[in-house]
């Protein structure tokens, strides 16, 4: 019977692609279903990977997942509404993440007390970044503004590279380890600034090397998924190799892809799409099956006001403040606040810690990141329908007040 618990996953997964144009137009959302589906296989099925194996299988599948699924929204990102209302996400990025990092730490400290700063620090940078997959209704939806769309997009693309720097610094200084602030900064300066050279590097050369190839008959349409999947993969890891952020390299590769790639004709975002999709429904299986029981049994009634509080006034009000003198209605303004969803860079970022930095990831800290992306797939997955059925029709961006 060691075949039974893999044989209902299959099934469960092929389920779900059968009636998925259905759940998609209730309040259910993919992420939602698969960790609920992960879940549901724990209680009846007894797993058969240890602990650390799970933990490092999610971590691959994290990895890899958000790899591809910032190449693909960045490459499919509508670069002449970025150009005209890019002043949003850059106020949102540049104004709205050192807010949230800096509010989500007070906030912890004072409902925490006892818990060091520097983990209070790092627990807030994994929270600080986003994830568009789980509203990905929103994003889809003919109803919301393209502005805001794109906004959304771009400020997830980016937060998560803008936020690492202050994770792992954060892990250093709550583990103790020997490091200056002149070595820490220029750690972080390297990650911000290398990240996007190289994107663009490979972006560029590889937008302008597949026009070639197609220009000269030599490129196969069924290489595709091939060619765009591992030049996603070269930004990240030759951001790796020079210092860089690899996810900030990945986010403005697929940016400058889409930009200066010419023939649309062998070029498919939905290839990255559908490879993004399967690799997104495994993480949330995996992490409702893995992460989920172990940090809802150890989580309390000040963890699940602290992860209201990282969903709400911790996103909610530095966005509102960022935002401010940009004309943008109040609806828009809490629309851009509220779908603020944690999910694949938290676990990531919580799951590389807890590799490299284990004293640190302490049961607390955990708990509350667990329970954070649990209540985040519920709460922007039932809200994702009807909050994009609040605007009457695309292109109404004013917004109301």
């Amino acid at each position: 019977m060691e075949h039974f618990g893999p044989f209902l996953i299959a099934l469960g997964f092929a389920g779900h692609a059968l009636v998925s144009k259905r759940i998609e137009a209730t309040i259910l959302s993919m992420p939602m279903v698969m960790a609920g589906f992960g879940w549901f296989m724990t209680a009846i099925h007894e797993s058969s990977l240890e602990s650390a194996q799970a933990i490092g299988l999610i971590r691959i599948i994290s990895e890899v997942t958000l790899v591809l699924v910032l190449f693909s929204d960045a490459s499919r990102a509508r670069l002449n509404v970025l150009r005209r209302d890019g002043s949003i996400p850059a106020r949102m990025l540049l104004v709205g993440l050192p807010l949230t990092l800096l509010l989500g730490t007070l906030l912890s400290l004072w409902i925490i007390p006892d818990t060091p700063l520097a983990s209070l620090l790092l627990l807030a940078a994994i929270l600080t970044p986003t994830d568009a997959a789980l509203g990905q209704s929103v994003l889809a939806s003919p109803l919301v503004p393209e502005r805001l769309c794109e906004a959304i997009n771009a400020e997830s693309g980016l937060n998560d590279g803008l936020a690492a720097p202050a994770v792992f610094i954060a892990a250093i200084l709550a583990s103790g380890s020997p490091g200056d602030a002149g070595s820490l900064m220029l750690y972080a300066g390297m990650q911000v600034v290398f990240g996007p050279i190289v994107g663009f590097a490979v972006g560029w050369c590889g937008a302008k090397l597949m026009d070639a190839s197609a220009e000269r008959n030599w490129f196969s349409v069924s290489a595709t998924a091939v060619f765009v999947i591992s030049t996603a993969f070269a930004a990240y890891f030759g951001a790796e190799i020079v210092g860089g952020n690899g996810f900030i390299a990945t986010f403005v590769a697929g940016l400058t892809f889409g930009a200066f790639l010419r023939h649309e004709r062998v070029f498919t975002g939905e290839i990255m799409e559908n490879e993004g999709r399967i690799l997104t429904m495994a993480t949330f299986f995996v992490f409702g099956a893995t992460l989920l029981p172990e940090g809802l049994a150890r989580a309390d009634g000040t963890m699940l006001i602290l992860a209201m509080a990282f969903l709400t006034v911790v996103r909610m009000v530095p966005v509102a403040i960022s935002l401010r003198g940009l004309g943008l209605g109040n609806r828009d303004i809490v629309f851009l606040g509220w779908f603020g969803p944690r999910g694949l860079a938290s676990i990531l970022f919580a799951l590389l810690i807890a590799e490299e930095y284990p004293s640190v990831m302490t049961e607390q800290i955990a708990s509350c990141i667990v329970l954070t992306v649990a209540l985040s797939i519920v709460l922007h997955g039932i809200t994702a329908n009807p909050m994009a059925r609040a605007f009457p029709r695309r292109g109404s961006g004013d917004g109301g007040t």
